[in-house]
């Protein structure tokens, strides 16, 4: 994520900014120039010819996104795909609505910058994407994802319940960012890798994606992760499925792109690496991995300094590269077909 500055008197703002705290101009964040842009009294942005407005969900969950003005309902981008809220009367369920959406806007810029298609299901409506975020507090709730659908669970933003989860399941790290960045792998797959030589690619790299799920996933609650798993698996979780390696593996490249592109921003990495300079091919990749090793080393320290634990506490192998380097050549690929602008 790149640093951001307010258009009308250059303070330095950050991503969930409504509001300049040095001028007081009132801001939002457009997803097509990926910037802000200043709103005028009437609420409409300045800089674009006065077309957009601040999304409808200003108040609710504080997205500070801009809508065309002629949007029925007066959502932004990232509002419009989701598909299920919880209910406006909820107050603990809308306080995790709020963080759940806080992270997709994150991850959505990510997916912006690497050019890869958004389609929601006014587009595609059989495959495309969209989201469900719904609370567990009343029913059951299954984060995951189904042919463009992510499901997540709100609680996953409630702090306590997500650190009894992470140990409970052994994990190392557990995010909302981290769910969003899992389940659009699963997307992906479906735009990236499904069919062709990709798909091939993947079979050789990753495994038979069609192999039975249900009969993966007894075995893995069961019996856990082989022994020996992190020569060649980003996570335990990453064992359980060649689905699933994929979607961590998936995960974990958007992981680094995203806090290499930040470091860049704020000089703790080349300008060179910052997002909006392309990186193709296995030169890149490489180029990438050169950058991130000794970056999250540092970031590592500087979080036990803090008492902290390991900011990036996973070991990149040999065969966990090579996955991540299709991912990365998949993705590039993409951005490269997609038509001038």
């Amino acid at each position: 994520m790149r640093d951001f500055a307010c258009p009308n008197c250059g303070q330095r703002l950050a991503f969930e900014n409504s509001l300049c705290l040095s001028c007081g101009s009132a801001i939002g964040f457009g997803s097509r120039m990926l910037d802000f842009e200043v709103l005028a009294a009437d609420g409409t942005a300045v800089g674009d010819g006065q077309t957009s407005k601040m999304c409808a969900n200003l108040n609710r969950i504080g997205c500070n996104w801009l809508a065309a003005v002629d949007e029925p309902g007066g959502f932004c981008f990232s509002c419009r795909l989701t598909r299920t809220v919880p209910a406006a009367t909820d107050p603990v369920a809308n306080a995790e609505f709020a963080e759940a959406e806080t992270a997709k806007r994150r991850l959505l810029v990510e997916l912006l910058e690497l050019q890869l298609p958004i389609n929601g299901r006014d587009v595609e409506p059989v495959r495309g994407l969209c989201f469900d975020l719904l609370s567990s507090a009343r029913t059951q709730v299954m984060t995951g994802h189904d042919e463009g659908v992510i499901t997540l669970d709100l609680a996953e933003g409630n702090d306590l319940h997500r650190e009894r989860l992470r140990v409970s399941m052994g994990e190392p790290y557990r995010t909302l960012l981290g769910h969003f960045r899992h389940e659009i792998g699963h997307y992906y797959y479906l735009v990236l890798a499904e069919t062709g030589q990709a798909r091939a690619d993947f079979d050789e790299l990753f495994g038979d994606p069609d192999a039975d799920y249900q009969q993966a996933l007894d075995r893995h609650y069961s019996e856990g992760a082989p022994a020996g798993w992190e020569a060649d698996f980003v996570s335990s979780y990453a064992t359980m499925h060649p689905a699933e390696d994929w979607a961590e593996t998936f995960a974990h490249y958007l992981h680094i792109r995203d806090t290499i592109d930040t470091a860049a921003a704020f000089g703790f990495a080349p300008s060179g690496a910052a997002m909006d300079r392309r990186l193709p091919g296995d030169a890149g990749f490489s180029r990438m991995i050169e950058l991130w090793l000794p970056l999250s080393w540092a970031l590592n320290m500087i979080n036990r300094s803090m008492g902290h634990r390991d900011l990036y506490p996973f070991v990149l192998a040999g065969p966990v590269l090579d996955k991540m380097r299709l991912v990365h050549r998949l993705v590039t690929e993409q951005a490269d077909r997609r038509p001038a602008q």
